[in-house]
């Protein structure tokens, strides 16, 4: 899987779905009307700079708090491509997977990537490139790869139950 997108970087550790995406909004379940709430409790002037495909660069222990499933489904309204981080929040971390939202994990790049910065990811690869620079990142299993690249956990599980049923 390749992605390409523009670096959106926030600077700040320890940032909590709380501050991505408030409490006073759960209510709202499709995502398109999620994305005016994304970062609001962070940063509302963020979302000004989620124009095109983007690759969202952040420090340590991002997404910690609840299981808000809201933040991501809002991330991806937006057509953010892939989170790039430090270290993620564990629940945080596998909600981008189960709804089909690559995460990385490679301290080094997000330190050092810059906002504005075009970045490739080649997971067969394993590369990261930005600004002329080269990073590895860790192999991504194919399954994972092709769970993101279906939508998420329950298009991929749907998809391989289809298959199975109409094998050979």
């Amino acid at each position: 899987m390749i992605i390409e997108g523009r670096a959106v970087v926030v600077q700040q550790d320890n940032v909590d779905t709380d501050m991505l995406y408030p409490g006073a909004y759960l209510n709202i379940d499709d995502p398109e009307e999620m994305k005016p709430y994304l970062f609001e409790g962070l940063d509302p002037g963020l979302r000004e700079e989620l124009d095109g495909d983007v690759i969202l660069v952040v420090g340590e222990n991002f997404g910690a708090g609840s299981s808000r499933e809201h933040v991501v489904q809002a991330m991806k309204a937006w057509n953010i491509r892939c989170v790039l981080g430090k270290s993620f929040a564990r629940i945080f971390y596998r909600n981008c997977i189960n709804l089909g939202l690559l995460v990385i994990v490679q301290p080094q790049a997000a330190e050092e990537i810059k906002a504005d910065d075009i970045l490739r990811i080649d997971t067969k690869a394993g590369e990261l490139s930005a600004a002329g620079r080269k990073y590895s990142i860790p192999q991504i299993p194919d399954f994972i790869v092709d769970m993101v690249s279906s939508g998420g956990l329950v298009s991929w599980a749907s998809s391989r139950r289809m298959e199975e049923n109409t094998g050979p």
